[in-house]
């Protein structure tokens, strides 16, 4: 385009207005207000950056530290029991325990234990109520349990009160007989399924299975008999004869314990076969057949804890125990956990186990301890 022609249609013109040079000269100006906005936004990010900076670090940290401990050893996780008030007076001096049994026993050794020493140490309890809520577990985990409650009411000479939850069967059944001879001792609610008094060493025969895939079993063993009860090929009807009387033995051994909880039994010996064949009754079934004594809840539990121990519901405080929480103590434990399902889990269907358990899959259940 020639100087001094006009723009052609379409086309912008370039020439310059009176107050365009002026504008382009001078450089964009931000607000007072905008600019403070500006440098808290970037004071904002630089703290909430360093901030995730150090928990990252911190929980970083936590976790490995958690790690390291839980693979170099076994380690404190379970938590100390924490008394926590449940009814009545809470000013009162004059306790009564409530100790829980929850879930599936294995060990024996865990929280439920340290329930049973809390309880044991502090000279205000003057009765223990035992909630228990569970399948049962490992014959030496129950009785490691009965043994203890046992003896905390004997050194202690303090009475025992159960109440059953949604299921107290075979082990956790078990662990009721602490109560003694004592009349009017076991509860259970309603609803609760309970009894299952027997001995199972879970067996599984897998040698068809591992035929199809090519494995074939070629162990090294000292004996006939060691490694019998493995899954790789089917049991021998010596290796059926030595469990069996393994079973039979802890067998008899269930049902002295019951004999010890249960007066009637100890009349009517007849009377305890006819109901220990391994079967789940119900609460009212329970209390027909002699297994239980009253159906009730906790509180009815409670106050007949309160009338065996002599005393009135105002002179009482009923706590119970729960776990303690810690950060570290849930990572160590999460990490404990995580070893068990690799290992534990795995080898339980390995190991001939017996069980005092109302379950077709012991060696699946997970510890309630």
């Amino acid at each position: 385009m020639e100087p001094n022609q006009p723009p052609q249609q379409g086309e912008l013109s370039r020439t310059p207005g009176p107050f365009m040079d002026q504008a382009a000269a001078r450089p964009p100006q931000r607000t007072f207000g905008a600019a403070l906005f500006a440098a808290v936004r970037r004071l904002l990010w630089v703290f909430l950056s360093g901030l995730l900076f150090v928990l990252a670090l911190f929980f970083g940290g936590a976790i490995a530290l958690g790690v390291i401990l839980g693979w170099a050893g076994p380690a404190d996780t379970e938590g100390r029991p924490q008394e926590r008030h449940f009814s009545h007076n809470p000013k009162a001096a004059n306790k009564i325990a409530i100790i829980s049994v929850e879930g599936a026993i294995l060990e024996g050794r865990g929280f439920v234990k340290r329930q049973i020493d809390r309880a044991s140490r502090d000279e205000n309890v003057r009765a223990v109520v035992l909630r228990v809520d569970s399948p049962g577990g490992t014959v030496t985990g129950s009785d490691y349990i009965y043994h203890h409650l046992a003896e905390l009411a004997r050194e202690r000479k303090i009475p025992i009160v159960v109440s059953m939850g949604s299921v107290a069967a075979s082990g956790g059944y078990y662990v009721a007989m602490a109560v003694g001879s004592r009349p009017d001792t076991i509860y259970a609610e309603p609803t609760t399924w309970t009894g299952s008094i027997g001995v199972m060493i879970p067996h599984y025969d897998a040698s068809e299975l591992l035929k199809h895939v090519g494995v074939r079993q070629d162990s090294l063993v000292s004996g006939p008999l060691k490694g019998m009860g493995t899954i790789t090929r089917p049991m021998t009807d010596k290796e059926r004869e030595v469990l069996l009387g393994l079973v039979k033995e802890s067998f008899e051994r269930f049902k002295e314990i019951v004999r010890s909880g249960r007066p009637k039994f100890q009349k009517d010996r007849k009377a305890l076969d006819d109901v220990a064949t391994g079967q789940v009754y119900s609460a009212e079934q329970a209390v027909r057949n002699g297994l239980v004594d009253k159906i009730g809840f906790v509180e009815d539990a409670v106050d007949r804890a309160i009338e065996l121990a002599g005393l009135s519901a105002d002179q009482v405080n009923v706590v119970e125990y729960r776990r303690e929480f810690s950060l570290m103590g849930y990572l160590l434990d999460t990490g404990a956990k995580s070893r068990a399902i690799d290992l534990a889990a795995l080898l339980d269907l390995t190991v001939p186990r017996a069980y005092y358990l109302c379950s077709w899959a012991p060696s699946l259940v997970t510890s309630g301890e």
